[in-house]
């Protein structure tokens, strides 16, 4: 990418381009690379910790004022560059997945459990918009028992076609996770997730899969059913219906992060954001504040950098902690 900065912008305030962090899952594939250019690691490769603070994924800064500092480093020792944002971490993660094979089946806590049973940890919320989906594919989010025994007993009996609720997935789809809602993504299907800086997962079924090691991964039964959502209504589609008002689409906002998508075909500014966001180049080519972007850059806007020029043909989604 290129170093050219928009001159109007100080250097502390320039964007902050990180590098990602690669992670090996059971279920990943190579598409990380084939994608997106990415070198990868050897082997299954699931996801790509796009822009983390996370200490299971802290990412670099790859150029300006502060290269080579974490991203943690920069929340801990230079907080102005994130206006009023507050909290003892960085709140946000993003990541894309790439699942060659299906994930478990999955809960997250919500940041009261989370703090009481994982050492303080925050809870889980997230949310996906999805990059591509193969002819076919589906993807489980919610499920159909309305208690905690009823659940524990279809799991019991093994009635997992009773239990979850598995939906079509199309590119362009969009799925918002909240703690407690049973979900899943499965193969054939690459995503851009947007979700709390914790990894707190509790596998609930794991297709009794072997590692390579010839054992299971682990399961959390118990912690799930403490978690669940038995009152959520299961959803039968991720068909984003928002009107798109100067190429920028609101996916979500919520109370832990507001998510958009951003269109650019020529020229177009966004307004300056309240503290800061972060923001991922999915698809095209152009420039941002004043630097060379393509597909799978992806960096934080700092609060005082101002409004942020766009240039090019190219999708972004952009995310933000809305106050």
């Amino acid at each position: 990418m290129s170093t050219a900065k928009d001159p109007s912008c100080s250097p502390e305030r320039d964007l902050i381009f990180v590098e990602p962090v690669f992670h090996g899952k059971i279920w990943g594939g190579r598409r990380l690379q084939e994608e997106f250019g990415y070198q990868i690691p050897d082997g299954p490769v699931g996801e790509c910790w796009a822009i983390s603070a996370h200490p299971a994924g802290d990412c670099r800064v790859a150029s300006g004022a502060f290269e080579g500092k974490r991203l943690s480093e920069l929340w801990d020792g230079h907080r102005e560059l994130f206006g009023g944002a507050t909290g003892d971490r960085f709140p946000l993660l993003v990541k894309i997945l790439d699942a060659e094979g299906d994930l478990s089946i999955q809960v997250h806590p919500d940041d009261a459990y989370a703090a009481e049973h994982e050492g303080g940890s925050l809870g889980k919320c997230e949310c996906w918009y999805v990059l591509h989906a193969d002819p076919g594919a589906t993807i489980v989010v919610g499920q159909r028992a309305r208690s905690r025994e009823e659940f524990a007993r279809k799991v019991e009996e093994g009635d997992w076609d009773g239990l979850l609720n598995e939906v079509p997935v199309h590119t362009g789809d969009f799925f918002q996770i909240d703690p407690g809602t049973v979900h899943a993504i499965k193969a054939g299907t690459m995503v851009l997730e947007t979700q709390q800086s914790s990894d707190v997962t509790y596998r609930v079924w794991d297709y009794d899969r072997l590692q390579a090691d010839g054992s299971k991964r682990e399961l959390h039964l118990a912690q799930s059913l403490d978690v669940i959502d038995y009152d959520a209504e299961p959803i039968s589609s991720g068909h984003v219906d928002a009107r798109e008002a100067d190429g920028v689409t609101e996916l979500v906002s919520c109370e832990r992060y507001a998510v958009e998508r951003v269109r650019v075909a020529g020229e177009r500014t966004l307004p300056p954001f309240r503290d800061f966001a972060c923001a991922s180049v999915v698809d095209g080519t152009g420039s941002a504040g004043g630097h060379a972007v393509g597909k799978g850059d992806h960096f934080v806007v700092p609060s005082g950098h101002g409004r942020l020029a766009l240039a090019g043909r190219m999708e972004l989604v952009v995310s933000y902690v809305p106050r």
